[in-house]
């Protein structure tokens, strides 16, 4: 029979060494990386957490980029603004303060410096970050302002500012008066019992050119001057006697940008007259009213016409750019007449219902009646209390008036230039063309004819009529004149085909919401801009038109011109309440960051818990391993030495000797 050896490596010791040397094995692989395994299987049952956590902290490393990259671009734009700023500070300081002297090319050193300013404000407004154009909203790989020469001079057929500030200027009137007509005295009678009289008229009625008639206010002793009525305007002047020394006529005029000028002119006998005065004529040492007339008309057409020629062309100029620049327009209805039995133009006064020959509307607003303007609702009421200033809005209709619809209208648009009447048409002006509109449902067949009745009819081209109602809307900026010759025009026109856009980058109601992006699970930022936001365009709107009116440098009025312009430009770069201004601006970028810091300092902290769970599922400690390490090769050596010692023994050793 034969004795097999006893197998070693299938012996539960031998089993026990192999144990020790995979585990060695695996030490010393953890050792040398630091990671309990280099497979998941080997990481053990909380493997699973460890790779959500990875996840995690890809997502925050992404938002760390992304808050690092808005905040390089509102760095930037911070930069901008701040420039900006300091350039309209300086255009506002030349104007306010440099000499009206014109220089040889018809401009004064204030004018001649914002034609550099213009250039570094659209360098400004075209900053890019990395391929992203700032200031252009969502349309980042697009220019946000077209370059400083088209706008002051147009490109191709495109018309620039020059051209819309000529062409408004003739619409302004070419003959010296500002559209005004001034009669001839009519004298009747002979001194001293002679009278003379005369009228001051609008050329049209609902022209936005020239001067329009206000208001008129005299102390002219036996005078009569009365007005403005009628339509067009006009204000009567009639002396059936001579006033005395130091009375007073003071006519109120309404500018084409807003503003307000006035004409006053003193009774005198000195002879010649001093400057606003007129002098009080005798014939024969007897009063001489016709001749008086004669010559306050004469007076009256040099004063006039010095406003027209000085604070007009400025007032002017910056209606232009408004045309060329804002997104502000307006509707005008055609002449409105009441209900009196020699129907008159309509007024402020204007009831807006009432019976057949009272000044109300021909077709007035009942009980229960309403119109939308910008989607919020006017309501007609003889039962709610009055309310012009919202958040509701209710007027009686038998005691309200065309003022009071045109003061709620107003509070509704958020127009800084109230809503007029001028010879019976009705303006409404609107900050924002493009979302104005004033509806009556179809159902509401009163309140339809009552928008008629305050000249908004579709006859007259400023409301159109569908199956829904009757909507009224405004021009769609830019705005040119139109009709020929220009001086002799009544209206202004979308102008959009043919003039040069400024801007030209996305335009969207919310300028900040124009660029959104997530900086944490559920949580965005706005860092939007836009150039044509009302603080950036007013800034830019200000120093264009100050650099591109220019004036005669011989011309007698031209320095009255550049006073009257520079006076306006300085106001206009003023900072005015309820108005957006730069700092707004960067008070949102501020919030921005402001959130970007909150979430960077949340995700460092999430980060910090989620790399101590991955590190405590997947790495080992270097001190513990070596130690474990230590422990099995004490264990392997003597696993080693029992074997060795087991390997000797044979069965021979222990059988009797010569058996």
């Amino acid at each position: 029979m034969s004795i097999n050896s006893i197998g070693f490596g299938g012996s539960l010791f031998g089993q026990a060494v192999l144990n020790l040397n995979n585990q060695l094995t695996n030490l010393s692989t953890q050792l040398a990386t630091g990671e309990k395994s280099t497979t998941y299987a080997g990481m053990g049952i909380n493997e699973g957490f460890a790779v959500a956590a990875r996840s995690q902290l890809s997502n925050i490393s992404a938002f760390g980029d992304t808050i690092t990259n808005v905040n390089t671009i509102i760095g930037a734009a911070n930069t901008a603004l701040q420039s900006l700023t300091s350039i309209a500070t300086t255009v506002q300081g030349d104007a306010s303060t440099t000499s009206q002297d014109i220089n040889s090319t018809g401009q004064t050193i204030g004018q001649a410096n914002a034609q550099s300013q213009l250039i570094s404000m659209v360098g400004i407004l075209n900053t890019q970050v990395g391929n992203r154009y700032i200031f252009s909203g969502s349309a980042i790989n697009t220019p946000a302002v077209a370059s400083a020469d088209a706008i002051l001079n147009g490109s191709g057929t495109q018309a620039g500012l020059k051209q819309l500030i000529a062409e408004r200027a003739q619409a302004d009137g070419t003959t010296g008066l500002g559209r005004l007509l001034i009669s001839s005295t009519t004298v009747t009678g002979t001194a001293p019992t002679s009278t003379g009289s005369f009228s001051v008229s609008e050329d049209a009625a609902g022209s936005p050119f020239g001067l329009k008639l206000s208001s008129v206010s005299s102390n002219l002793t036996g005078a009569s001057v009365t007005g403005p009525s009628g339509s067009p305007a006009s204000v009567a002047l009639s002396l059936p006697a001579n006033p005395n020394p130091g009375d007073q006529v003071t006519l109120n005029f309404n500018l084409p940008d807003g503003t307000t000028s006035s004409v006053t002119l003193t009774a005198t006998t000195q002879n010649p007259p001093p400057t606003g005065s007129f002098l009080i004529a005798t014939a024969a040492g007897v009063p001489d009213p016709g001749t008086t007339a004669q010559n306050l008309n004469t007076a009256l057409n040099t004063a006039i016409g010095k406003l027209a020629n000085t604070t007009l062309v400025a007032a002017s100029a910056v209606a232009a750019g408004n045309d060329f620049f804002n997104p502000s327009s307006s509707a005008t209805g055609a002449v409105a007449k009441d209900q009196q039995a020699t129907p008159q133009p309509i007024t402020s006064a204007t009831l807006l219902s009432g019976a057949a020959g009272t000044a109300s509307l021909s077709a007035g607003f009942q009980n229960g009646d309403a119109i939308a303007i910008n989607g919020t609702t006017i309501t007609f009421s003889t039962s709610s209390a009055t309310s012009l200033t919202g958040p509701t809005y209710n007027i009686n209709p038998t005691t309200g008036t065309v003022g009071n619809l045109l003061s709620a209208i107003d509070s509704i648009t958020g127009t800084t230039t109230p809503s007029s009447i001028d010879g019976g048409a009705v303006t409404i002006n609107t900050p924002n063309a493009a979302n104005f509109s004033i509806s009556a449902s179809s159902s509401d067949p009163n309140a339809q004819a009552a928008l008629g009745a305050l000249g908004f009819s579709q006859a007259a081209g400023t409301a159109t009529n569908t199956a829904s109602g009757t909507t009224v809307s405004a021009l769609q900026p830019p705005l040119r004149v139109s009709g020929s010759p220009l001086s002799s025009a009544t209206k202004l026109v979308n102008g959009l085909a043919n003039t040069v856009a400024w801007y030209t980058g996305n335009n969207s109601p919310d300028p900040r919401a124009s660029s959104t992006t997530l900086i944490d699970s559920g949580i965005s930022v706005e860092y939007g801009l836009q150039a044509n936001e009302q603080a950036i365009r007013q800034q830019l709107e200000g120093t264009a038109v100050y650099a591109a009116l220019t004036e005669s440098p011989t011309g007698t009025n031209s320095a009255g011109q550049a006073a009257a312009l520079s006076t306006r430009i300085a106001t206009n770069l003023t900072s005015r309440p309820g108005q957006q201004q730069i700092s707004d601006i960067q008070t949102d970028l501020a919030n921005a960051q402001t959130s970007m810091k909150a979430a960077s300092a949340r995700q460092t902290q999430t980060k910090t818990q989620l790399q101590n769970m991955i590190d405590s599922t997947e790495n080992v400690s270097t001190e513990q391993v070596a130690s474990q390490i230590l422990a099995i090769q004490n264990a392997l050596s003597a696993s080693y030495q029992t074997t060795s010692i087991l390997s000797k023994l044979t069965l021979t050793n222990f059988l009797p000797a010569g058996g």
